[in-house]
C-alpha cells in the first residue's frame, strides 16, 4: 500500500506541474517514476510473496534490459545506414556504439564467472550507471510521445519552420517533411479561421547556396502560401538561434504566444524544452522521419538532454559507481 500511495502521489504531482508547464523535463520522470510505484505495487498485491522488492527489479533489470535492446538497435540501424548511405565512418558510428554497450555487460560476466571481486564490483557499479542511463533514455522516450499527444495545433498565430540543412539550393525530404507539416496545419487554420503567420527559419550553411529560409520560402510559395504571409529568419545555425531570433521577428510583429513550432518528430521534445529555456512561449510539434534515420536522430537528441541536465546526471552517476564500492569495503571491513 506504501508503495501504491507513493505512485499515486508522483503521478498527482506530475498532471499538477504538467497541467502549469509541460514543457520540463522533470515530468517525464515523475510520470515514469510514478507509473513504475503503482504497477509495481499492483502487481506485487496480486502476487504471493511479492512486495516492494518489485520496484528494485524495475530498476535494476528492466532498465539494463532497455539498455541491451538499445545496443541492439543501434547495431541494426548502423547496417542499414551502412547499406543505403554508404560504408562510411560517420554511418558505422551507431554501429560502434552499440557495440561499446555491450562491453560492460559482457565484462561483468566473465568478472563472476572468474571471481574477480574488484574489477566485478567496479563493473557492477558501470550496471547501476548503465540502469540509471536507461531509466532516462525510457523517460525521454515516453515522455515525448505524451508531449506530442496532447500539443494542439488548431490555435495557431503563428507557426515557425525548423531547418535542417539543403542540398545546395534544393530542400532535401526531411526538410520537406517539416514544411509539408506546416502546410498542412496551415491549411486547416486558415480553412476555419486567420491564416498563421508562417516563418521560415535557418541561415545559410557553408555547403549552401541559399539561405535554407530562403529556400523553404520558395517551398512554401510553391504549394500555395502568399508571399506575405511568410517571414524569413536567415541567420539562424542552431535550434536555439531559431527560437531566439524567430522570437525577434515575432515580437515586431507584437506576437508574444500561441506560437507553433515545427521540426522533426524525434526533435520535438528538446525543441519545446529549448524554447522554455529561451524564454518563447510555444509548443513544437513534429514531423515524420524516415525510419532508419530515427535510431541516430533519436540518440543525438537524449545525449542532448543528457548534457543540458549534466550537474543532475553526473551526480546521481557518482552516486551509483560509489554504492558498491563502499558495500564491498564495508563487506570486507567485516
Amino acid at each position: 500500500m506504501i508503495l501504491l500511495a507513493i505512485g499515486v502521489v508522483l503521478l498527482g504531482v506530475f498532471a499538477l506541474r504538467f497541467r502549469q508547464e509541460r514543457r520540463r523535463f522533470s515530468n517525464g520522470v515523475l510520470l515514469l517514476l510514478g507509473i513504475l510505484c503503482a504497477g509495481a505495487a499492483l502487481i506485487g498485491s496480486g502476487a504471493e510473496g511479492a512486495g516492494p522488492e518489485l520496484l528494485v527489479f524495475f530498476a535494476l533489470a528492466l532498465s539494463p534490459l532497455l539498455v541491451l535492446v538499445l545496443a541492439g538497435l543501434l547495431m541494426l540501424n548502423g547496417v542499414v545506414m551502412s547499406r543505403r548511405e554508404g560504408v562510411r565512418l560517420a554511418n558505422l558510428l551507431s554501429f560502434g556504439l552499440g557495440v561499446a554497450l555491450l562491453i560492460p555487460y559482457a565484462l561483468l560476466v566473465v568478472a563472476v564467472i572468474a571471481e574477480w571481486t574488484v574489477f566485478g564490483v567496479l563493473l557492477l557499479a558501470v550496471v547501476l550507471v548503465a540502469a540509471y542511463l536507461g531509466f532516462v533514455l525510457v523517460a525521454f522516450l515516453f515522455y515525448s510521445v505524451v508531449y506530442s499527444w496532447v500539443t494542439r495545433t488548431d490555435d495557431a498565430v503563428a507557426i515557425v519552420v525548423h531547418g535542417s540543412g539543403l542540398l545546395g539550393d534544393r530542400v532535401p525530404p526531411l526538410l520537406a517533411s517539416r514544411l509539408d507539416r506546416a502546410l498542412g496545419i496551415w491549411r486547416t487554420d486558415r480553412a476555419h479561421g486567420p491564416s498563421p503567420l508562417l516563418i521560415t527559419s535557418g541561415g545559410k550553411g557553408s555547403d549552401e547556396k541559399v539561405a535554407e529560409s530562403t529556400a523553404m520560402a520558395a517551398y512554401l510559395v510553391e504549394h500555395g502560401v502568399p508571399d506575405e504571409e511568410i517571414l524569413r529568419e536567415d541567420r539562424s545555425t542552431t535550434t536555439r538561434e531559431n527560437l531566439l531570433f524567430s522570437r525577434e521577428l515575432l515580437a515586431r510583429r507584437g506576437i508574444e504566444s500561441r506560437i507553433l513550432l515545427v521540426t522533426s518528430n524525434f526533435h520535438v521534445l528538446r525543441t519545446a524544452l529549448l524554447a522554455r529555456s529561451v524564454g518563447l512561449d510555444a509548443q513544437a510539434v513534429g514531423a515524420p522521419t524516415a525510419r532508419y534515420y530515427l535510431p541516430s536522430a533519436i540518440l543525438r537528441e537524449y545525449v542532448g538532454i543528457l548534457a543540458e541536465h549534466k550537474a543532475v546526471n553526473a551526480v546521481m552517476c557518482a552516486l551509483l559507481v560509489a554504492a558498491p564500492v563502499a558495500l564491498a569495503i564495508f563487506g570486507e571491513a567485516k
